[in-house]
């Protein structure tokens, strides 16, 4: 599965390889098989990003997220859902003839009684997902932490990622664990650029908008 688009955040390849398989009419590959069960891939992530300032200047950065969620994301196209909601379009992924372009809603909750922020799946209006369901759970915590020279805010992250999805026909001719463990791994590999580039984006706002300067060696994904 390759990514179509000329970002470097979208530079992902699958290994998927149709050996000895399907020679199939190309209108059948454009076609869901939605009577077979769908294929479940998933992922767990956890990280940490430093922010150098105090709880309380990246806890009011972070609420005021209508002001940095949009323009960190590019080239992902946001769009803002309500107060607190983002429809994110995060790139187009094609294989063999088989090509989808994701488009998840998030809520960004505000934080909890114990200080937790959440971020979770929400319905985008009138949009269906052609042949997949995305199910994003994550979860974040800021721990301040103090050394002789300066003080350092972690943002602590933890990530539970569930795709559903109903490929054409043709892809269910393929051995089942050769389809899975690619598609994890992809799963994996996209989750991880995507966060590499976010995260940097984030920081690199966040530290412009308090006059800090952030040095390039410091930089960690998110997941």
């Amino acid at each position: 599965m390759q990514a179509n688009s000329a970002d470097p955040m979208f530079e992902v390849s699958s290994k998927f390889i149709a050996k000895g398989a399907i020679a199939m009419n190309e209108e059948r590959r454009d076609e869901s098989d939605s009577s077979a069960k769908p294929m479940f891939f998933q992922g767990q992530f956890a990280n940490s990003m430093e922010m150098l300032a105090d709880v309380v200047t990246v806890t009011q950065y972070l609420d005021e997220h209508q002001g940095w969620f949009c323009r960190c994301a590019r080239p992902m196209t946001a769009e803002s859902l309500g107060d607190n909601g983002y429809a994110l379009t995060v790139g187009r992924f094609r294989s063999f003839g088989y090509e989808v372009e994701p488009k998840v809603g998030l809520c960004l909750l505000p934080a909890d009684n114990q200080g937790v922020y959440r971020i979770n799946t929400v319905d985008i209006p009138d949009h269906e997902a052609p042949g997949y369901h995305v199910d994003f759970n994550a979860s974040m915590q800021l721990v301040e932490t103090q050394t002789d020279n300066e003080v350092i805010t972690l943002v602590e992250w933890e990530l539970d990622l569930k795709v559903q999805v109903h490929f054409p026909r043709f892809i269910y001719a393929l051995p089942k664990s050769l389809v899975q463990g690619t598609g994890d791994r992809l799963l994996n590999q996209i989750v991880r650029q995507v966060s590499k580039k976010l995260t940097h984006k984030v920081q690199d706002d966040f530290h412009s908008t308090i006059a800090v300067p952030f040095p390039k060696r410091r930089r960690r994904a998110m997941w």
